[in-house]
């Protein structure tokens, strides 16, 4: 999870106001944190990555109009982020003729601990080697079964249970290190 100070921020947002192509990091900066809130809500990949794309493609349209005032940045794309999860479920609740599903919504709202968690989570996955990497984002992310990941990428189920649990056992200690390094005053 990348931190920044408000007036480190202020400056990022204030340089993609004058110029889009610095947009690129602020994404960088919250990409994380965004996709983690939206993938919590939905329980879907596809649709989480087709959100978060629409949420930072409409942060990036309507930067010009954000005004600094001293709130991160991220709640701005997290009101984002709630307002097309919300336009999305109405709309495939319309189109399926559910009208009385309209008003409740996906799922219980995740709290911000949960957001930042499943983040660092996901950051933490991709300091995986390659193929711990894979496997894990396959078989968590993508749900599919053990031997559904040894066909597709042509290895034994024994091999991908061995990576699966190597690099569980990975993000187990990562984990535990930033909590320790978080209970002793340190930040990992």
């Amino acid at each position: 999870m990348n931190a920044v100070s408000a007036p480190t921020e202020r400056r990022l947002i204030e340089a993609a106001q004058q110029d889009p192509a610095r947009f690129g990091d602020l994404y960088e900066l919250h990409f994380d944190r965004v996709y983690a809130y939206i993938a919590r809500r939905l329980n879907d990949r596809d649709a989480a990555q087709d959100v978060t794309s629409e949420v930072f493609h409409h942060a990036l349209a309507n930067l010009k109009h954000f005004e600094w005032r001293g709130a991160p940045f991220v709640s701005w794309l997290m009101r984002i982020a709630s307002n097309a999860i919300t336009d999305r479920w109405r709309k495939l609740h319309r189109e399926s003729g559910d009208i009385e599903a309209v008003a409740e919504p996906i799922s219980k709202e995740p709290s911000p601990e949960d957001v930042q968690h499943t983040a660092r989570l996901f950051a933490l996955v991709r300091t995986l080697p390659e193929d711990q990497r894979r496997v894990i984002e396959m078989r968590f992310a993508e749900d599919k079964s053990v031997r559904e990941i040894a066909a597709a990428l042509g290895k034994t189920e024994g091999a991908i249970k061995q990576l699966q649990f190597r690099g569980v056992q990975r993000l187990r200690e990562e984990v535990a290190t930033t909590a320790r390094g978080k209970t002793s005053g340190t930040h990992a």
